[in-house]
């Protein structure tokens, strides 16, 4: 497969999958419309986030310790204390939690700030802004990317949901150069699999923002059960699962009942070619689709269930949709390429179709 995406689409994709965008999507307007101004903004925003706390008080978290001390903290270490005769200078060593600032999420942030420094290297503020939070007592490395989502679920960081959100964007832009947001991403540079996983992650995203105020409930990674009516001892263990890309739901959009629209997300070629040479649909991906519609079938009554294969454009852009056995199945493409509101008309008009006008 032959794709070229310009860098500054690879940031818009990223941000469409952060979940900074999906809670605050209404603050990063200027750049959904300028991707290249995105760095930047959401460094603002998270310098913005920052201040406040450095102002009044970074969260703080507990980390077990053990010391020599002049009172009882915690729990006393007998042994040590006596083998090194602490008593006779007025000391005991103790275990105990002592409270800190170095926490996961403030580490994540002053990563973040030194990323953008690197990033927006006409703002001094962010390597000053990091250099105050090294003073505060945040020294330790980043934690793992992969932990961001955790932190944003603990109850006890809830202040800090934006920061987070910023800090993980920022640390997200991968770019190979921060020169020119138009040049051209190759690939191969982020690999077929992290790109496929994103292009899934934006589209999610995307709709989540776009449809979420409409009354869609839009749902990523659900696990899809089997309308079974009989089975034999051994097949439950045997029988493959279904996990949709997206799902979009909605109780009754314009009257005429409950819909239920299952996307599904592929990073290659909408067609391929057949054994006589003609440029086809994949069977395997029609047949995945067909699939996930018709195991729901019984499962809820009176709900309308409809397809949308979404694939970027790789040979040529598709629209085309089919109905069988009652169930509307779209096929369409999003070109990676165009520009920024074109991109973003494209994945709306690849729903629109489902969605009626407001």
């Amino acid at each position: 497969m032959t794709l070229h995406i310009p860098i500054r689409n690879v940031w818009l994709l990223q941000l469409y999958a952060s979940s900074l965008y999906r809670a605050h999507g209404a603050d990063l307007v200027a750049a959904e419309r300028d991707p290249e101004e995105l760095p930047d903004l959401v460094a603002r925003i998270l310098a913005e986030e920052v201040t406040v706390r450095l102002h009044t008080g970074l969260s703080v978290g507990f980390r077990q310790a053990t010391r020599d001390v002049t009172r009882v903290r915690g729990r006393i270490n007998i042994l040590t204390t006596e083998r090194h005769q602490l008593l006779s200078r007025g000391q005991i060593n103790c275990t105990f939690d002592e409270i800190v600032t170095d926490t996961p999420a403030n580490r994540l942030a002053k990563a973040a700030l030194e990323r953008a420094a690197a990033l927006v290297q006409s703002q001094p503020r962010y390597r000053s802004l990091a250099l105050q939070m090294g003073a505060a007592g945040v020294r330790g490395p980043c934690p793992p990317l992969g932990t961001a989502s955790a932190m944003q679920r603990e109850r006890l960081l809830g202040r800090d949901r934006r920061m987070i959100a910023a800090a993980e964007l920022l640390l997200t832009l991968t770019i190979p150069t921060t020169e020119s947001g138009n040049q051209m991403l190759p690939l191969p540079f982020l690999g077929d699999h992290y790109l496929r996983k994103l292009f899934e992650h934006a589209a999610y995203g995307f709709y989540g923002h776009r449809l979420g105020s409409q009354g869609w409930d839009v749902q990523h990674g659900k696990r899809l059960s089997w309308d079974i009516s009989r089975q034999s001892s051994g097949m439950a263990a045997v029988l493959p699962g279904m996990t949709l890309d997206i799902r979009l739901r909605h109780s009754d959009p314009s009257g005429a009942g409950p819909r239920q629209i299952v996307i599904d997300t592929k990073f290659t070629s909408v067609t391929k070619a057949n054994q006589f040479g003609q440029e086809t649909l994949s069977s395997g991906h029609v047949y995945q689709i067909y699939a996930y519609l018709m195991s729901q079938d019984g499962s809820e009554a009176g709900t309308k269930s409809e397809g949308l294969m979404l694939h970027p454009v790789v040979d040529g852009n598709l629209d085309e949709e089919v109905v069988i056995q009652g169930h509307r199945i779209r096929f369409a493409t999003v070109d990676l390429a165009a520009a920024p509101d074109e991109m973003a008309q494209q994945f709306l008009k690849a729903v629109n179709e489902f969605i009626p006008p407001t």
